[in-house]
């Protein structure tokens, strides 16, 4: 059985060939080819392109996709999966996709064809939710714009919030999208003391140590919210500026999960306006932040470059999570993370 994995910067082909390495005992050959780029932020671009447009948005180069005639099984992270390409694959039988999301796949094509689409959920779930509580803290502690002001000379005690600086102990963190991500955030909250509700409507199983609550409620009664939704159609903006106005005035807004959850716009707006306290923003509409974005001249905000899941603990981790998921689909085990409801009919040959 043939499983052709296309490795990128992130992922580079040595760890994604370590990591894939124990499919092998499956009778599973592993080819790794690489997605190459001449930077992190060139990938990035590529991905958001992606992200926003869809698996046609980037082309790939053509050497990329030779020989998918013979593969049974086409791993990826960031790398588009085309329509086109999955009429070429033939013998196509499963698509893994090294992260939770899987915009840079055509779902509904795959689909069609009875060509399975796995996803790693929760693959960087600890990388994201480490990086969302130093924002939290670096937000509502002006850690960063202190060192900003130091490294610049100045010995800086007066920011926006210096009347309302919180501690996390007692206060409300109100979550948004409760998954993997936001579940070990509620848990590292837990040790500072706060109270953590969260708004999902999709929640499974008990939320403890959340409490589930209305959007609502959640915008009205927390001093901080953390966005770890997935971007849907349906979500779109789910916070624009008539949520944004439904926030305490003393409210931090978090965000380290997709930018198109917020009305950029409107966020902006607010905070010109202080109609919210702050934001810590890791994702945004355009990336790289354009130099003359408003977000880079707001005294109220702690802005990163889309880092909140790059660590190099996740990105090994991805490909061994995924070779697991492939083992157990292949050993026809039932709990296996497929996005389309589709289980693999493999050929004669292979089964």
């Amino acid at each position: 059985m043939k499983l052709l994995a296309i490795a990128d910067t992130y992922i580079p082909a040595e760890i994604m060939r370590a990591g894939l390495a124990p499919l092998a005992d499956c009778g599973v050959d592993v080819e790794v080819r690489q997605w190459e780029h001449e930077s992190l932020i060139a990938l990035q671009e590529a991905n958001l392109a992606i992200e926003q447009g869809g698996p046609e948005a980037v082309p790939l180069p053509e050497e990329l996709c030779a020989g998918l005639e013979s593969v049974e099984i086409l791993v990826v992270q960031f790398a588009p999966v085309p329509a086109r390409w999955l009429r070429q694959a033939q013998a196509l039988r499963v698509i893994g996709v090294l992260r939770g999301g899987t915009e840079n796949v055509a779902v509904a094509e795959a689909t069609a064809r009875g060509i399975c689409v796995l996803n790693t959920p929760g693959r960087n779930a600890r990388a994201v939710a480490e990086c969302t509580l130093g924002l939290i803290l670096a937000e509502v502690r002006n850690i960063a714009r202190s060192h900003a002001g130091l490294r610049q000379g100045r010995w800086e005690r007066q920011f926006p919030n210096s009347r309302e600086i919180p501690e996390l102990c007692g206060k409300t963190v109100g979550l948004v999208g409760y998954g993997a991500v936001a579940r070990l955030v509620a848990h590292y909250l837990v040790a500072f003391g706060s109270r953590i509700i969260a708004y999902d409507p999709y929640c499974q199983g008990d939320p403890a140590p959340a409490t589930l609550v209305s959007l609502d409620e959640l915008l009205r009664s927390s001093d901080v919210i953390s966005l770890h939704a997935r971007l849907t159609a349906d979500n779109q903006h789910l916070l624009g500026a008539a949520e944004l106005a439904r926030m305490k005035p003393t409210a931090v807004l978090v965000n380290t999960a997709r930018s198109g959850l917020v009305d950029e716009a409107a966020l902006v707006a607010a905070l010109q306006a202080g109609r919210i306290q702050g934001a810590a923003l890791d994702v945004f509409d355009c990336e790289p932040l354009p130099l003359d974005h408003p977000l880079l001249r707001l005294p109220n905000v702690t802005i990163t470059p889309h880092l909140a899941g790059s660590t190099i603990d996740a990105f090994r981790t991805s490909p061994r999570l995924l070779a697991g998921h492939l083992a157990r689909l292949l050993a026809g085990e039932e709990h296996v993370p497929i996005v389309n409801h589709v289980r693999p009919a493999w050929r004669t040959a292979t089964s």
